[in-house]
């Protein structure tokens, strides 16, 4: 048998290890971030009822989904999506993240037949999404979702024809805002308004 390294574990490694608490307060902060995804979950439900004509029918056939896992970039991570609907080419989205020492996020994320529909309207509330701080994706990876600079920027860093020749040379949008954890006691609140700004613009 050939000789092995050793694995070693540092010294604040082992604390954890011998330490229970903090996992079960880790998976008590997830599971009450998913309560709290499902509170907006209701909310955005309800004011998607309301609203429903801003949608193509097979948008809000399907039911809202609350996805969960351990390891974006090594993170835990929860999303809320709906409306959802993807497809190869076609995607219609709203997203709504939660994510581990990072922060929420709300992102709309249209992809195929559906940018060549909404695209318009989102460029006409150009002052809109910079007044509430609304990022848009700058990278061609579609599936990512933290805001580094390679992957979002600031609406407000680009004039309204550099964010038209921004969106137009995608083949998707992606438009996202954060919300910092210090906004937790508002968050469902904060969360779902975003989600009926967003039909706004695009109705």
């Amino acid at each position: 048998m050939s000789a092995q390294s050793k694995i070693q574990l540092s010294r604040l490694e082992m604390d954890l290890l011998n330490n229970s608490e903090w996992i079960l307060t880790k998976n008590l902060i997830v599971k009450k971030a998913q309560l709290l995804l499902e509170q907006v979950q209701q909310n955005i439900s309800d004011y998607a009822k309301q609203y429903s004509n801003v949608f193509p029918p097979e948008v809000i056939a399907i039911s809202p989904k609350i996805s969960k896992g351990e390891n974006y970039r090594g993170l835990p991570w929860l999303i809320l999506d709906y409306p959802r609907y993807f497809d190869r080419e076609n995607i219609f989205a709203i997203r709504i993240m939660f994510w581990w020492a990072n922060f929420f996020s709300t992102t709309l994320h249209l992809a195929g037949r559906y940018k060549q529909k909404y695209h318009m309207p989102i460029l006409n509330c150009y002052n809109e999404l910079v007044k509430n701080d609304f990022y848009t994706c700058v990278s061609d990876e579609q599936w990512q979702h933290h805001f580094d600079s390679e992957n979002y920027m600031p609406i407000g860093d680009f004039t309204p024809d550099s964010f038209s020749d921004n969106i137009q040379k995608r083949a998707f949008i992606k438009l996202s805002q954060k919300l910092s954890f210090s906004e937790w006691e508002n968050a469902t609140t904060i969360l779902s308004e975003n989600f009926a700004r967003i039909i706004k613009w695009l109705g």
